[in-house]
Order: C-alpha cells, then sequence, then structure tokens
C-alpha cells in the first residue's frame, strides 16, 4: 500500500492507491479547521458538528480489497468537497448547506456575525482545497482506466438518523444514491440494493440523498465510469442522542460491536462494485499494492 500525501500545502489529502478498478471516495469525514477560520467560529464543536464521524473507519478495510481510498482531513466547514463548485444547489427546493458552509445541518449560525467568508475567500478555498480533491479523483480514475475497462467510484457518507430540517421522520440505514439511475449502471444498482435489504436494515435507493456532485459528476456509464453514493444513517455504528445534540455527548463512541453487522454488508458491498468492474479479481488472490 502506498499512503500518498502530495506536499506540505496538500498534508491534509489523502490518498491510498490501489490497483482494483474502485475507487473510495471520503469527503466528509474529516475535522481539521484553519486557524484563520476557527477564530471567527462560534464554536469548533459546532463547525464538526456535521462530520461524517468514523466513515474512515468504518472502511477501513477497503485497501484490503485492492480499492483507491481517497480522503481529505480537512472539516466539511472550511469547504465542502461533494457540492457543486458554482454553488448551485443539488436539491432545488430543499434545505441545504453551502459550498463554504455557514449554517449546521439544524441552521445553526457556524461564524460571528460578519465572519462569513466572502467570494474571494471562497475562491480561494475552492483552489486550495477543493480542486485538488477533485485532481485527484480524475486522476486516480485516469490511472485505474488504463488498466481496467470499468472503474466504479463508490463515494462514502454518514449522517444523523433524525435532521428535521433536511428530512422527515427518521432516515433509512442504507441510502443510496444513483442520480435517478443515471450515474452507474442498473445492474450495480440492483446488486448493492439486495446486499443492504439482505441486511435486514432499512434501505432505500434515490430517496432523500441522489447522490452529491461527485456522484453526479464522475459517474458517467457511457464512458464506463460508475458512481454511487452511500449515505448511511450513524445509528448502524454509534448510540444517537434522542434528545438535542451537546458537545458533551456528541460525538458518541464508535460502537465496534454495533459496527460489525454494517461493516459485513460495506464488504459485500464493495465487493459487488468491483465483480461489475473485473469479474476475475473477486475470486483471484489480494491484488498487490503499489
Amino acid at each position: 500500500m502506498t499512503i500518498k500525501q502530495t506536499d506540505d500545502w496538500h498534508d491534509w489529502l489523502i490518498v491510498e492507491h490501489g490497483d482494483a478498478p474502485l475507487v473510495l471516495s471520503i469527503p466528509h469525514a474529516g475535522t481539521r479547521l484553519t486557524g484563520a477560520i476557527e477564530s471567527r467560529l462560534v464554536s469548533p464543536w459546532l463547525a464538526r458538528k456535521d462530520a461524517d464521524w468514523y466513515v474512515d473507519r468504518l472502511y477501513s478495510f477497503a485497501a484490503e480489497l485492492g480499492a483507491t481510498v481517497i480522503r481529505t482531513l480537512m472539516s466539511r466547514t472550511v469547504i465542502d468537497v461533494n457540492r457543486d463548485p458554482e454553488g448551485r444547489s443539488l436539491y432545488p427546493g430543499q434545505a441545504t448547506t453551502e459550498l463554504c458552509p455557514t449554517t449546521t445541518f439544524d441552521g445553526e449560525p457556524l461564524y460571528h456575525a460578519g465572519g462569513e467568508p466572502d467570494a474571494r475567500e471562497i475562491a480561494a478555498r475552492r483552489e486550495r482545497y477543493y480542486a485538488p480533491y477533485h485532481a485527484a479523483i480524475a486522476a486516480e480514475i485516469r490511472r485505474l482506466h488504463d488498466r481496467h475497462d470499468k472503474v466504479v467510484l463508490f463515494d462514502a457518507h454518514s449522517i444523523r438518523s433524525v435532521v428535521p430540517r433536511l428530512f422527515d421522520g427518521t432516515l433509512p440505514v442504507f441510502n443510496l444514491g444513483t442520480n435517478s439511475g443515471r450515474s452507474c449502471a442498473p445492474e450495480l444498482a440492483h446488486a448493492l440494493e439486495e446486499i443492504c435489504s439482505g441486511s435486514g436494515l432499512p434501505t432505500v435507493v434515490d430517496g432523500r440523498f441522489k447522490g452529491g456532485y461527485i456522484t453526479r459528476h464522475y459517474g458517467q456509464p457511457d464512458d464506463r465510469v460508475h458512481a454511487v453514493q452511500l449515505e448511511l444513517a450513524m445509528r448502524g455504528y454509534v448510540d444517537e442522542p434522542t434528545t438535542q445534540l451537546r458537545e458533551s455527548d456528541w460525538p458518541p463512541a464508535y460502537d465496534a460491536a454495533r459496527a460489525a453487522k454494517l461493516v459485513v454488508t460495506l464488504r459485500s458491498g464493495l465487493n459487488a462494485c468491483l465483480s461489475y468492474a473485473a469479474p476475475a479479481r473477486v475470486k483471484s488472490a489480494r491484488p498487490a499494492r503499489r
């Protein structure tokens, strides 16, 4: 396995190179803030509140499958690399957060009055943090396409089970997004749906979360790049509070016992991606790491 931290400028960007036709993107598990940003925030805890907690841990097995893993250590409060770069809403008419969020999912302000990033600062964050993340995804897809006919991009996320501002009721545990069937082959979507449903946990395809910018932008089945997003409800691996979140109880500890069943399903899901992209590889020995 090769773990790449591109240089001092990009010490927040982690790329683990694999040789299988699978790229695992983890865009929201980071919690790092810069001093210049943190000094203007209402609280660092609020700025980290909506992280996809422990998703990198849930998928720690991915390297064993030969997957390439791309993740950022930066908090989504700095910039959300799964948003449209021009700030266009991916869910018109529904509540969401911006490219550089100014509120939490619950609508709480992240910045002291007057401290919000202006257009110039947003453009600078795009250049420093957003562009390198996407350059890494594009480069890894190209590299793997040189070796394989098809490549699957799996965008890994999680969110609290109940966020009234974003959706009604309680979210299913498995929320697959395929951009309404446009980002991947139907047989891949069907295989993943069967695996998630087979776990016995609530599953939906293209429900509230149809895939963010990463899934929609890179999922080009006609070019043999198939992308899917999986949004997990966090109750699958942590004990979510039933009352309003407080700094003293959020995030809760990772529950390895509770997560074990989830990880079995996630492993099966990634193996299904490999089976679709390169069937012979799944039956072969563990892929070599570069």
